[in-house]
């Protein structure tokens, strides 16, 4: 289950909030004791305009991707932000994976490719996290390839 990386939890956007709401408010109050009294309400604005920001980074961090390898098949289920699903099946045996390196960063972009179809995933990870989900997930397809393991360990 892969989700986009969220910086603050709840209390710390509380917290947050509060210190800039404090500090622009203060800030705020200076300069309307000087007589700029637009100002004032500019300061309100940046407030803001801060909250909404996070209130739409907070939205968009809802979006999972899910990716489950089996023996028969690999299964990409992703839901946006919104609710919406969409899911792509592969046969494990078909599918490569082809991916898009960045001379400086390392992988950009992965990609599961079979008959035609090409879906990106993983698509929320930094390029370090993207090789080490690579990694496993290389490892996963060589045991899907492989097919049930059916030896008792005794």
């Amino acid at each position: 289950m892969l989700r986009p990386h969220r910086a603050l939890s709840r209390k710390g956007f509380l917290v947050l909030m509060a210190c800039l709401s404090v500090i622009s408010f203060s800030a705020g109050l200076v300069f309307l004791w000087m007589g700029a009294w637009p100002v004032f309400g500019f300061f309100g604005l940046d407030v803001l305009a801060i909250y909404a920001a996070f209130k739409i980074y907070d939205r968009r961090a809802r979006a999972t991707e899910e990716i489950t390898v089996t023996a028969s098949e690999i299964r990409v289920r992703r839901v946006s932000p919104r609710g919406d699903v969409v899911e792509w099946a592969f046969n494990p045996l078909w599918v490569q994976i082809d991916r898009v390196e960045h001379a400086e960063f390392g992988i950009d972009q992965l990609f599961l490719v079979s008959r035609g179809r090409r879906v990106s995933i993983a698509r929320v990870l930094g390029a370090e996290e993207k090789a080490s989900f690579l990694s496993a997930l290389l490892d996963a397809l060589g045991q899907a390839k492989r097919g049930p393991n059916y030896h008792s360990m005794a």
